[in-house]
Parts: C-alpha cells; structure tokens; sequence
C-alpha cells in the first residue's frame, strides 16, 4: 500500500508534510481531517490519542505521529535528495538544527494563542493575560529567527527543503493570531514569499483549501477518515 498522511484543516502546521511529500514525489495518499469537528473524539484518538495531526500510516500500515518523526520517515525515503541532504554533511545538519528549531520553541510559542482562542468556557481576563504572553513569546521566537535566516534563497541552500516545509505551515499562525508586525521581519518576509511560490507548496495549500489541483501525480487521492480509523485503529 501507499502511505497516507493525515494532514489538518484549517492552517493545520502538517500542510508542509502535504508539500514535502509531492516534492518527493513518490506515491502517497492524503487523509483530510477537520480540527475542529473530527479531531476531538473518541474515534480519532483510536488513531493518535494525543487527538493532533499530522499523522502517517506508513506503508507497512504502522502508524506515526509528529511532525519530526514523519518528516524523519520521509527524509530516509528521499533518494534523490529533493527536500533533504546526504547525512553526515553541514547542510543536512543545518537543516537538522532548523527544524527543531521551528518545531520546538517557535511553534511553542503559540499555544497560549490557541489556547485563548478555542478556550471552551469564555474567560476574557485569562484570555487577555494568555494573548498578551503568547505574542511576546512569538515575537521573541520571530526575532531569533530574523537573525538564523542567511543571504541563501531557503533556509538551507538555494532549493526547498524539510526546513522549509516545516516552517510554512506554522509562520502563518502570526497573521492568524495577529501576534507580530510583519514588516519587522523583512528576511522572514522574502523567505515565506520564495516558499509559497514553490510549486509543490502552492499544491498543498490548495489541497488544504479544498480544492482539487493538479500536482506531480504523486498523490493517488485522499482516503476517507472513516476509513482510516476503521483499518488502522489501534
């Protein structure tokens, strides 16, 4: 079988995984997953009890969560070196370094923001105190990354790359949440426009929006989540 990546909507951080995947382009499927109505229940935590995406069923049919680790799977599956480097090279571990970067503290840095929006019982004192944390912590996460982002086109080199597509489906949590001044980051700025016009990166955002665009034939579809749960529950 094909593995199947289960990717988030709406501005699910897993929209890079989407990209990363096509820009392999080996075959995979896609698994389209609401956030906001099917993610927290009984039935998707049969699947990832921590009831977040992205997840992968591989092609052995095991089951893989988090971002890291799929992106791990994956750069091993990179043959042709698209999104990732040879190991044990400087780029392979600047792009390493990168990635946990944004996957730790920089996507961190938002969960106050979440958590003040999805809040299930209103409580606008707390909901002040959390905005007010969460966007100083997203900005001291901003400025660090101003500073790490060099002269290259990407984050490593001049190609797309797991850094990349790491980053871009969280940086846009900073509009969403209005947390920062864009403009305050004009290298970041560049950065997400040069990413976002990546072929393989407008695919994916498109795919999230729900639309059908025509990729690298790489994908085989999309597999019901129903589906999904059925064969592969734990």
């Amino acid at each position: 079988m094909e593995p199947i990546l289960l990717y988030g909507f709406p501005a699910g951080s897993s929209m890079g995984l989407v990209a990363a995947f096509e820009r392999v382009g080996q075959p995979y499927r896609l698994c389209r997953v609401d956030m906001l109505a099917e993610m927290k229940n009984d039935a998707y935590a049969s699947i990832n009890s921590r009831q977040e995406t992205p997840v992968l069923i591989t092609d052995e049919g095991k089951v893989v969560t988090e971002t890291m680790a799929i992106a791990a799977w994956l750069e091993a599956r990179d043959r042709e070196r698209r999104i990732s480097f040879e190991p044990p090279t400087p780029a392979a571990d600047r792009m390493h370094q990168l990635m946990a970067f944004v996957n730790t503290g920089f996507t961190a840095a938002f969960s106050p923001l979440w958590v003040a929006l999805e809040m299930a019982s209103p409580d606008p004192v707390l909901q002040a105190t959390l905005r007010d944390f969460g966007r100083k912590a997203v900005t001291e996460r901003h400025d660090r990354l101003e500073a790490m982002i060099t002269d290259t086109d990407f984050l490593v080199g001049d190609r797309l790359t797991l850094a990349d597509t790491t980053l871009i489906g969280v940086a846009r949590w900073a509009e969403y949440h209005q947390a920062i001044d864009g403009a305050a980051y004009p290298k970041l700025a560049a950065l997400r426009r040069r990413i976002e016009a990546d072929p393989a990166v407008r695919y994916a955002q498109a795919v999230e929006d729900g639309e059908k665009p025509v990729g690298s034939g790489a994908c085989l579809g999309h597999v019901p989540l129903a589906e999904v749960i059925e064969r592969f529950a734990a």
